[in-house]
């Protein structure tokens, strides 16, 4: 009996929508990709996930699935698979934990200034490419205001992710150090662990392609500037054994302990420098936060909405400059991912990982905990 194929909603400019779609690519599994304006995403999904939301996965046996991380972790368990997306070694999966969480989160304000902050050169582009979340009937002109309607949302949120008006060209700045520093190590390896992707290199590509690689503004950026990259975004896009990287020496499997490269501990640094402040400050403010609602009924996010995912705005020191951003749920579920893989090792482990994040600057982050656990039910995040 041949299997039914995978159904996947979601929409091209999406960058979680994007990591999903590449894993499924891959590993050859038979999936059909749906727009997400289509009125069965309406009529039967929303229903059940009781909000708007990409991607969403329906399994050959109809069960339904939300959120990219979810249904990796949900493929790479149920479906045969050409190489693990994750690491043996229990540093090398810390590593692509942490990457995980940066490529998810800490790409968000380049992702986001480089798609609403350059109108000449994008907007066209723009409303084509989110027309595949728009209802199929509407007239040009309710199109238009659907387009004006949700670009403006999305505006916002940039400001929300920390790309406030005076930091346009820190943003631009720190982009290009990012771009010099994943070029160097792509130029000499085809994925971001060595010889086969894990994780790491999902959870990256989702910004950098979705966003970053196919907007007309940042892809010239990036064609230009990180043509090694730009071939990572293509390898990514396709089925496993079209990689076109027999020119590169990293073997099949992750880098070894002993054998990490200086690019990669590079990109690393980079990391710590760029990204630990904010995600430091994120979990100090929600537990002044938590501490300041002892009555929050597990199960649910403690706010008046419970599709609501942010609880505030942390400030925070970035580039020298005074930076917020929204503090969400989210961020925290994945950042459990990586401080539960710490916790669990055993202490010869751990003292492993911890030397050789505290070379990188990033050794606080294993400790970051909120004081309350963030899980999943019922598609939204909520407090345990």
């Amino acid at each position: 009996m041949i299997k039914k194929p995978y159904i996947l909603y979601g929409m091209m400019a999406s960058l979680y929508t994007a990591k999903v779609r590449a894993y499924m690519r891959y590993h050859g599994i038979n999936f059909i990709e749906r727009a997400a304006g289509l009125p069965e995403f309406a009529n039967d999904i929303i229903p059940i996930t009781n909000r708007w939301i990409v991607p969403v996965l329906k399994t050959p046996e109809e069960a339904i699935l939300q959120d990219g991380t979810i249904i990796l972790d949900y493929l790479n368990e149920n479906e045969p698979h050409k190489g693990s997306m994750h690491a043996e070694s229990p540093l090398m999966q810390a590593i692509a934990h942490l990457l995980e969480l940066f490529g998810s989160e800490g790409l968000l304000r380049p992702a986001m200034h480089y798609r609403w902050n350059f109108d000449k050169e994008n907007l066209d582009f723009l409303k084509v490419s989110f027309q595949d979340v728009l209802p199929p009937a509407l007239s040009a002109e309710e199109q238009e205001s659907f387009f004006l309607h949700a670009s403006g949302r999305m505006r916002k949120a940039a400001k929300n992710f920390g790309v406030l008006d005076d930091l346009h060209t820190d943003v631009e700045a720190s982009y290009h150090e990012f771009l010099d520093i994943i070029e160097a190590h792509l130029s000499k390896h085809p994925f971001l662990l060595g010889g086969r992707p894990t994780i790491a290199d999902y959870a990256l590509f989702g910004p950098l392609f979705a966003h970053l690689g196919r907007d007309p503004k940042p892809l010239s950026l990036m064609q230009q500037k990180a043509p090694n990259l730009f071939q990572w975004v293509e390898r990514m896009n396709a089925p496993a054994g079209n990689e076109n990287h027999l020119y590169l020496k990293s073997g099949s499997d992750v880098f070894s302990d002993e054998d990490i490269p200086q690019t990669l501990v590079a990109l690393l640094k980079y990391v710590a420098d760029e990204y630990l402040c904010e995600i430091t400050s994120h979990v100090t403010f929600a537990n002044d936060w938590i501490a300041k609602h002892p009555g929050i009924e597990p199960g649910t996010n403690g706010q008046k909405g419970p599709t609501k995912r942010g609880i505030g705005f942390a400030e925070f020191k970035w580039r020298d400059q005074k930076n917020s951003s929204i503090v969400m749920l989210y961020r925290f579920f994945i950042l459990q991912r990586l401080t539960d893989h710490f916790a669990a090792l055993d202490p010869v482990q751990q003292t492993t990982i911890r030397k050789f994040f505290a070379d990188t600057g990033l050794e606080p982050i294993l400790d970051l905990r909120t004081s309350r656990r963030v899980t999943r039910k019922d598609f939204l995040e909520v407090w345990e």
